[in-house]
């Protein structure tokens, strides 16, 4: 018992002591160690956030522009997804659903500049994925004329004419030419050579699409009902459906109801999440550690400069303590002073952290993300890791304020008085 009411009068008197000094402090001092503390929070939560975010906008442009939130394919040994028509109906039946789209793949190759090519020449020819799509419900969809950079967009009645991803082409590539052939010299009214298995048939490019999602940005779009022409395709099967829903929340239960029907044994039926392409979650985790990493290195340094700090101001009162020792106050109580110090530092800078993060930074860059070549970044910082951060700053300035202030404490009291 006696052990609390020491305890307890040591925290009571520790922070009458830290109240003092921190009233005392130079204003200078204490706006420039709230600084560090401040950008120190701010280098653990947005640096990690701002490379997560890099791939977070690749994977939310993915579901937003091509998967949707549930995301169906066919199995890898089939061509198409089984009981296309019905799964179709049951999905058309479902409140949860906003839109869906039904597409047809195939690969195929693009040939260029066929006409003018010389006899020794190599044939401009590059294969790629071809997608046979319902102009206006893949538009309802995705919005997939949004895309569309030169040109127009499909009509359903476009039996000759195709949209052509800007990843095809070389005037459009960041990529030099020998790394691999491009299609040179297509541009809208261009004659392109369509080739699938024995059958080659000409179309004219209608319009050019521009993404930062690879499905989109290397693909054909042609008609659905032209394509099946193409491929000889016998039904009405489909390759992929992409399913927008009204809450993205609801994603798991529509995957459900579909694996209910049975579907699962004819399509491969995933979530957003799931449907999220590998090499994505992998550069996504490998950022998220490297942030980290980055963050941390920040982390000790803020502890390195707040221990100099504590310790430089413990040393130059060293006779103030002496003489407090002196007339009874226990160490444990100037240990605490300098504690809650560190704390109210630690906090007030993770505050002002807080208010930059969620006041300023995240809503600039959600109304305007950076702008990479392959993504839109956005900042990532989900309020629970952000406050756990928070607590490791806080917890790492605590540690940084007591060991200074325990080292200066332990000295003879008689040696600090008279200052030797």
């Amino acid at each position: 018992m006696q052990a609390l009411k020491n305890r307890a009068q040591a925290i009571r008197v520790g922070f009458f002591l830290a109240y003092r000094q921190i009233k005392r402090a130079s204003l200078w001092t204490t706006l420039l160690i709230i600084f560090v503390m401040a950008l120190t929070f701010l280098n653990l939560v947005v640096v990690s956030g701002v490379l997560v975010g890099l791939i977070e906008g690749s994977v939310s442009a993915y579901r937003d522009q091509y998967s949707g939130d549930v995301y169906v394919k066919n199995l890898k040994n089939k061509e198409t997804i089984e009981k296309t028509s019905e799964m179709s109906a049951v999905i058309r039946s479902l409140p949860e659903v906003r839109n869906f789209s039904v597409r047809l793949l195939s690969s195929g190759t693009v040939e260029a500049n066929y006409r003018s090519r010389k006899f020794d020449e190599a044939p401009n020819r590059l294969g790629g994925n071809i997608a046979g799509i319902n102009p206006i419900i893949e538009n309802e969809t995705t919005g997939l004329s949004k895309h569309i950079i030169e040109g127009e967009y499909l009509d359903p009645t476009d039996s000759d004419q195709i949209l052509i991803g800007s990843n095809f082409l070389e005037q459009y590539s960041v990529v030099p030419d020998q790394v691999f052939t491009l299609l040179k010299n297509v541009t809208i009214g261009s004659k392109v050579r369509l080739s699938i298995g024995n059958i080659t048939k000409e179309y004219t490019v209608k319009g050019i699409l521009k993404a930062k999602v690879d499905e989109i940005a290397f693909k054909v779009f042609m008609t659905d009902t032209e394509l099946r022409k193409l491929s000889n395709a016998n039904n009405f099967d489909g390759s992929e459906i992409a399913i927008f829903l009204d809450d993205i929340k609801d994603a798991d239960y529509v995957k459900g109801v579909l694996i209910n029907n049975d579907f699962a044994r004819g399509a491969d039926i995933k979530t957003w999440i799931e449907a999220q392409p590998k090499f994505l979650i992998d550069i996504k985790n490998t950022f998220a550690l490297l942030g980290n990493a980055i963050s941390s290195i920040g982390l000790v340094v803020a502890a390195v400069t707040l221990f100099i700090v504590i310790f430089i101001n413990a040393i130059t009162r060293r006779r103030y303590i002496g003489i407090l020792k002196g007339i009874g106050i226990a160490e444990s109580a100037i240990e605490v002073s300098y504690v809650l110090q560190s704390i109210f530092y630690a906090v007030i800078g993770s505050g002002v952290g807080l208010f930059i993060v969620y006041g300023l930074i995240k809503p600039a860059l959600d109304k305007h993300p950076i702008d990479f070549p392959f993504s839109d970044g956005i900042l990532v910082a989900p309020l629970e890791g952000t406050l756990i951060r928070a607590a490791i700053l806080i917890v790492t300035t605590i540690i940084a304020g007591y060991i200074p202030a325990k080292l200066i404490v332990r000295r003879n009291t008689l040696n600090a008085i008279l200052g030797r």
